[in-house]
Parts: structure tokens; sequence; C-alpha cells
């Protein structure tokens, strides 16, 4: 089977590469790009450790095809921090003891930054709705809404300044 070329935009970098036509975005952030934030958990989209931010869409990076994502830009959980300064989200889930073992961590941080550039002071019934498709086997999830609820007040502070 012939590769295909594609170019993507990872963390604000440009990337030009050959894939198999049926390699999944998660394969590609992962095996050609060694991104390996992006985690492989359950292969069923089921999990939502796989999530990364295309074109400002949280998505399953295991229900897309990285030839699906030529010409976008990708937002990785590696993306987040800024030269080094963790991202408010970021902050607010180790503050607020938002993981544990952190296999899900960079699905919940990339959900959580969506939903916070969208609504920016959510309700707790909003926030647990948006995590909706990412689980944890250790938390029980009141630390990582405790943690999304921390950085929307973060988020709101740092505009206003």
């Amino acid at each position: 089977m012939d590769k295909l070329a594609v170019t993507v935009h990872v963390n604000g970098e440009e990337y030009r590469r050959e894939v198999e036509p049926r390699e999944l975005l998660v394969q590609f952030l992962r095996d050609h790009l060694g991104l390996t934030g992006t985690h492989v958990g359950c292969d069923t989209s089921s999990c939502g450790a796989c999530t990364v931010m295309v074109d400002g869409q949280a998505v399953k990076s295991c229900t897309m095809l990285a030839v699906q994502a030529d010409g976008c830009r990708i937002l990785t959980v590696e993306g987040l921090a800024d030269n080094g300064q963790l991202h408010p989200v970021q902050e607010a889930f180790w503050e607020e003891h938002g993981l544990q073992c952190g296999f899900c961590t960079p699905g919940f941080l990339i959900v959580a930054v969506q939903l916070l550039e969208l609504h920016p002071d959510p309700s707790e019934e909003m926030i647990r709705h948006a995590l909706e498709g990412n689980y944890c086997r250790c938390t029980g999830y009141h630390n990582i809404v405790r943690a999304v609820r921390s950085a929307a007040g973060k988020l709101t502070a740092a505009a206003s300044d």
C-alpha cells in the first residue's frame, strides 16, 4: 500500500511525514513525532486518554486517521505549557490533586482547556458533562472537577490582569 503525504501543525510546529492510509492520528503523534503524552488506552474511543485538540476541537485521536488531519492544527498535552510555565489547567490539576497515576490526565487536560475556552465559568454540571467521555480509574472525579473549577478561576483572574 502506498504511503500518503501529511502536513500538520502540532504545538506550533509544522511537520511533514508519509503515513500509511490506515494509520491512526494517535499512532502518528506517538510514533512519528515522539509525542508520547497522548496515550493509547482502550483502542475503542471509550477512555479519552488519547484526546488532543484538532483545529480547536477536542478529538479522540484513536478515532481519526492521520491523513484526516492533513492541514490541521493539533494541540497535544505537550503543547499546553509555555516556555516551561504550566498552563493554568495543568497547575490546577497539580494543586487540586486532580491526578493520581496520570495515565488519563492528558485527555482530561485537553478537554478542560476546550471547555474553559468555550465556557470560562462553567457550572459543576457543565464540567461533569464535558468530562463524560474521559475515564479515570483512580480519582473518583471529585478532584478533577475541583481542578477544572480552580483553573476557571485562574484563567478569569489572568484575563482581568
